[in-house]
């Protein structure tokens, strides 16, 4: 039961870390979400100090000021079996403040606090894939001071330190149903457990729930703008990679009733004195930009930006107590890099109201071999439409909507540790049961969860800018 004990901590602690791409956020400004969230090629005041630091510089403003706040509410459906099992998300709030000053005329300091990475998605305790994910709740954030130069009226080069940390909360559970009543069913004929002994039927038996905070570190957003001439800019930024390690990870298990932790608690009990740590990437950005003003009311942008997941190729995970060392594990992952594509104008209606229009292609990174409803991966359209008014000329109101599609998975599948059924073995073996009538009830050291996913998401915003 030590080695069901270690397992069950590896793999709940695996679950609340691998989120794929739906922990990177696209949604950090109202204005720029109007336009399928561009702006490398923008010059956007101080909201350029998160899209290409470089932009700032030909801010032309003393102060400017501005803050978002987004609402981001995600429904995603499991089929499994022809039975659709929806989540039963809150609402999450990614916010992006900035302030940036003027120190000469070619040169500007700002400093951002915006919410890079984060996610939320609750399945509830009792679905069928309850053993790879109940909830989770991930925010990572930034504060970022930087600089950014206008070498000459053309070319500008900016550049940021990002100071990032962030906490992770989640529950998953620890045993399926399923097994749990196979392993009842063999107690009561070995005669560890009373006949009666009532099912689960779809309970989740034990789940955990694990919490950790990451330490803080520290990363950079470059960027460097070229003016082609009056209508045409191009830029380029990166956003290095960021380690975020929980060093000190806690565990927590709660049982359905007391059947669950009759069977299981004399093992998973010790859940709770034990302490894990773990890494997860905030990987790298690169993007291109270019924008076009065919005419003074238009503006035209279009961004690539290719985010770096290959660097999570696995999950490692390392226990506290050195006697646990043996039980170490690395999580394959195999993630590869992906593009998402943003599309976006803005017209003038007048000199106090602006709207907006957008398109985002956001492709998924996810490997189908490794598929988990964590934060289940798929390519992404995300039409988008916003404008602004400005009741004075210093002051800006920001309004956008985006609409998230998924195009959905089908057929995904992701095998886990079935931690009670090799137990199950293991024990039924040393009482001398042969493996062929132990293969006939059903246990197995690892089980299969498959379903076809769908996902959309309504995602409002509204911000405020000033500057003189």
């Amino acid at each position: 039961m030590k080695k069901f004990l270690i397992s069950a901590m590896t793999v709940a602690a695996v679950c609340g870390t691998a989120m794929a791409e739906g922990y990177q956020i696209n949604s950090l400004s109202a204005k720029q979400i109007g336009m399928g969230h561009t702006g490398i090629a923008l010059k956007l005041g101080a909201e350029s100090m998160f899209f290409n630091p470089a932009g700032m510089a030909y801010m032309d403003k003393t102060l400017d000021l501005s803050g978002s706040v987004t609402g981001i509410m995600p429904t995603c459906t499991a089929t499994v079996d022809g039975v659709d099992y929806t989540t039963d998300n809150g609402v999450s709030t990614p916010i992006g403040v900035h302030a940036a000053f003027s120190i000469y005329d070619n040169l500007k300091g700002g400093i951002s606090f915006y919410t890079p990475y984060g996610s939320s998605i609750n399945w509830t305790d009792n679905w069928p894939g309850a053993v790879l994910n109940q909830n989770v709740n991930l925010k990572v954030f930034t504060i970022q001071p930087t600089l950014a130069w206008a070498i000459t009226p053309k070319f500008s080069i900016g550049a940021g330190a990002m100071i990032s940390w962030g906490t992770v909360d989640l529950n998953k559970g620890l045993v399926t149903a399923a097994t749990m009543d196979k392993a009842i069913s063999a107690l009561t004929t070995l005669g560890q457990l009373p006949e009666g002994t009532p099912s689960f039927g779809n309970t989740t038996p034990a789940s955990v729930n694990l919490n950790g905070k990451a330490d803080m570190v520290v990363g950079f957003n470059v960027g460097a703008m070229y003016n082609i001439n009056e209508k045409w800019t191009v830029g380029a930024s990166y956003r290095s990679q960021m380690a975020m390690k929980v060093k000190a990870g806690d565990a927590h298990v709660k049982y359905a009733n007391q059947i669950a932790q009759g069977v299981l608690g004399e093992s998973l009990d010790l859940i709770n004195e034990a302490n894990f740590k773990a890494e997860m990437p905030c990987p790298w950005v690169m993007g291109l930009g270019v924008s076009y003003k065919p005419v003074d009311r238009l503006t035209l942008a279009f961004d690539a930006r290719l985010t770096g997941w290959h660097a999570y190729k696995r999950l490692d995970i390392e226990f506290l107590a050195e006697q646990l060392a043996p039980y170490n594990q690395n999580i394959t992952k195999k993630y590869t890099n992906s593009w998402c594509y943003s599309l976006g104008a803005q017209y003038a209606v007048t000199e106090r109201f602006d709207a907006r229009l957008g398109l985002m292609i956001d492709t998924s990174p996810v490997n189908d071999k490794y598929y988990n409803p964590e934060t289940p991966g798929m390519t992404k359209i995300e039409p988008t439409v916003g404008l602004s008014f400005r009741p004075i000329p210093s002051l800006s109101i920001d309004l956008a909507f985006m609409y998230v599609a998924g195009l959905g998975v089908d057929n995904a599948s992701c095998e886990y540790s079935d931690l009670l059924g090799a137990t199950m073995i293991g024990k039924l073996t040393a009482a001398g049961v042969p493996s062929q009538m132990i293969e006939q009830m059903g246990f197995k050291p690892t089980g299969t969860f498959t379903a076809d996913y769908k996902l959309h998401a309504f995602i409002p915003s509204i911000g405020i800018s000033y500057s003189f």
